[in-house]
């Protein structure tokens, strides 16, 4: 490991400590500049970037990416940067031609969907294109984290060891994520592993995890639900037994309280099992900025509103 290679648990410590320092502003200007798309993608790449990166994330928390629209400055952003990373299979969906055009004029581009072997890739609710949602599953995040410090190392070879030796204490720590994931989950029995929110992004955790999975929306949020659709669905949770809904930090709470409202008026009750984080992680204040302490909340939440 070179001098300047900081392991991801502390690399960011490290930077904050040395602000302010002279050196320090030299140092910023000649490390690799990478946009990132979503808070999920950001907090991957400043972990397997370490000390060598300068990551600006385009979204913040609670932002919804299939709604987003590149202002001028991201655009900006995005044309200077050394890389771009953004997820793709539309996840940022009214984003797409940009980053074609992008690559086109030489920016370079890393799409993280690419990173995961299609076998493992879910259709959406069309039936023509992929669920863009794949960080619910840890093992496919893996595949994505590997893609990226292999992107890394290509654009910066002289810190490659650096890269791949974040990428491997970084994969030690989702391999724990994912034992606690199992035994949280574990808990449940099975007729209680129904997970039901605002929109259908929790295909990938369910098909990992064992649960059946049901959004009032659809895999893009900008699809809106009917009536029709909201009834049926409050038929389904009466008809199984369904404890507990959930909200999404990034979409208005008005359609989890719609359903609500449907079943109640057929004499059962279900009651909002919390908040999950779905398109966006979570923020400092609730220690949920990263990806790792992120899906160990939303895990938490999960298991704890459907065991009542």
């Amino acid at each position: 490991m070179t001098h300047m290679c900081v392991r991801w648990m502390i690399g960011l410590l490290s930077i904050g400590l040395l602000a302010g320092c002279g050196a320090v502003e030299t140092v910023a200007d000649e490390r690799l500049q990478v946009v990132a798309t979503t808070t999920m993608l950001a907090d991957l790449v400043r972990v397997i970037g370490g000390d060598e990166v300068a990551v600006h994330g385009l979204m913040g928390s609670g932002v919804d990416p299939h709604l987003y629209q590149a202002s001028a400055g991201d655009v900006t952003a995005m044309e200077q940067a050394d890389l771009v990373v953004y997820n793709g299979l539309h996840l940022e969906g009214k984003m797409a031609d940009l980053f074609g055009t992008l690559a086109l004029t030489g920016t370079a581009t890393l799409c993280a969907a690419d990173g995961v072997e299609e076998e493992w890739l879910l259709f959406s609710d069309d039936g023509c294109t992929y669920d863009p949602h794949i960080w619910f599953d840890v093992s496919l995040w893996k595949q994505v984290a590997v893609y990226i410090a292999d992107g890394l190392s290509e654009l910066d070879p002289a810190e490659e060891e650096c890269y791949q030796e974040n990428l491997q204490g970084y994969l030690q720590a989702l391999d724990t994520l994912e034992i606690y994931i199992k035994i949280r989950v574990s808990e449940l029995e099975e007729t209680q592993k129904i997970l039901i929110t605002a929109h259908d992004a929790f295909g990938y955790f369910g098909k990992s995890y064992g649960f059946t999975v049901l959004g009032i929306q659809g895999i893009s949020t900008d699809s809106e639900a009917s009536t029709g659709e909201v009834a049926a669905l409050a038929d389904y949770i009466v008809d199984n037994g369904v404890g507990a809904i959930f909200i999404e930090s990034s979409v208005p709470i008005k359609s989890i309280q719609a359903l609500q409202a449907a079943v109640e008026a057929q004499g059962f009750s279900v009651s909002i099992g919390g908040e999950l984080y779905t398109d966006s992680l979570g923020d400092e204040a609730s220690d949920t900025d990263t990806y790792l302490t992120t899906v160990r909340a939303n895990v938490d939440t999960i298991v704890d509103g459907l065991k009542g």
